[in-house]
């Protein structure tokens, strides 16, 4: 992680990691999947002295979206997703948030294909498309800094579940492989949920495997 400085809030009804990466020399910030609490969200940005450029989210679920409008606002800055979960985001029934008392209707700016590389806050990303927990479900790797945000595709020891709507097993395993076999063993897996892992713990030890 050479200019990456990471750090994370789990926020929300069901512990959601929400992911600051803020490059050190120019001290610009992303934030990946605001789930919950924008006020716990700025406060983290003010604790580590960041300015939000981006916010990138994995997926359309209500537990990953739910502060995305309010950091919009607060920090005027574009919110990028994968191309495949345009619907997801934008029907409150089908990211759930109809169930909640925020019900979010969300278009980002930016939708991104499978593999398509940016650049934001100074660093390199590839979205690599992995559906299986929704249809348009993504992870971002940054090649540079050796680390991949997995979203609710990849777990420590495990996969997201796919009994919602949009949700496929074979899918999910195929993502899962997708994964595995493209990068290097040694980055960091940095998912939704719990704890991180690395490609090659998941390579050993990942029951779908």
């Amino acid at each position: 992680m050479n200019n990456l400085e990471l750090q994370k809030c789990i926020l929300g009804p069901v512990y959601t990691n929400c992911y600051f990466l803020k490059n050190k020399v120019t001290g610009e910030m992303i934030i990946i999947d605001p789930a919950d609490c924008p006020e716990k969200i700025e406060q983290k940005v003010m604790q580590m002295d960041g300015k939000p450029v981006a916010i990138l989210l994995t997926h359309g679920h209500f537990d990953h979206i739910t502060a995305v409008e309010a950091v919009k606002e607060k920090y005027h800055i574009p919110v990028y997703a994968c191309r495949q979960e345009e619907e997801m985001l934008r029907e409150p029934v089908m990211n759930m948030t109809c169930h909640y008392e925020k019900s979010c209707s969300i278009v980002p700016d930016v939708f991104l294909d499978d593999l398509d590389v940016f650049r934001t806050a100074g660093f390199s990303i590839q979205i690599i498309h992995t559906p299986g927990h929704t249809k348009g479900s993504c992870c971002y790797y940054l090649k540079d800094e050796g680390v991949l945000f997995s979203g609710d595709t990849l777990f420590c020891g495990s996969v997201g579940r796919t009994d919602f709507p949009g949700g496929s097993a074979s899918d999910i395993v195929r993502s899962l492989h997708k994964l595995l076999d493209s990068l290097p063993e040694e980055t960091e897996v940095y998912p939704g949920h719990d704890v991180s892992t690395t490609i090659g713990y998941e390579k050993r030890y990942n029951p779908f495997v």
